[in-house]
């Protein structure tokens, strides 16, 4: 279950990055921090066969650039329709990374798999699909801060208003977007 936080907490700071660096900065280092914690529980609380020391280097390494892998890839996919220049490069990379990372990690393979016919086939599928998303990405248009993702945070115009009770929420004469959409005014374009 560590895994599984710390990846997703990773993904979704190295997506949402360019929206708030200082704050999604730190939610990677603390997902880089729960997935490590996951790594040493496995690899070496929970193992039979303790690995010595420079294995046991290489294997957190490995773990952390397969968390970083593994954010790319899944916050590429994930948000590629809201950030889609970011997540055509994003998905590639995420691909790359996560399989030489896999194959380092896995004391059963040697490096040199990653040259091979399946390191082989990894960086085509990389390549297809960059070059596969950034075409779908240039169709849709460029990134901006419209993107209609927004985090629920507006404007401060916005908030004074409510906060003043100057106009109750059904009485606003700016029009109001359905629920789990962007709001007219929404600073960032970040929503859910």
């Amino acid at each position: 279950m560590l895994y599984f936080v710390g990846a997703g907490l990773i993904s979704g700071a190295v997506v949402h990055h360019p929206l708030d660096p200082a704050r999604y900065t730190k939610i990677a280092v603390i997902g880089v921090l729960v997935f490590l914690v996951a790594t040493v529980v496995n690899e070496f609380l929970l193992a039979a066969d303790r690995p010595a020391l420079p294995r046991a280097i290489l294997v957190i390494g490995a773990s952390l650039l397969l968390s970083f892998g593994i954010g790319m890839l899944s916050g590429g996919l994930q948000h590629f329709e809201d950030f889609p220049a970011r997540g055509a490069l994003l998905v590639p990379l995420g691909i790359t990374v996560s399989f030489i990372a896999f194959v380092l990690k896995d004391a059963q393979s040697s490096w040199r798999r990653i040259f091979g016919p399946v390191g082989l086939a990894v960086l085509l599928t990389a390549a297809v699909s960059f070059f596969g998303l950034r075409t779908i990405a240039a169709g849709m248009g460029t990134e901006s801060g419209e993107s209609g993702h927004s985090h629920g945070t507006g404007s401060a115009e916005e908030a004074g208003e409510h906060a003043e009770g100057e106009e109750s929420p059904g009485t606003s004469s700016q029009p109001t977007a359905p629920e789990g959409t962007a709001s007219p005014d929404a600073e960032d374009g970040h929503s859910h």
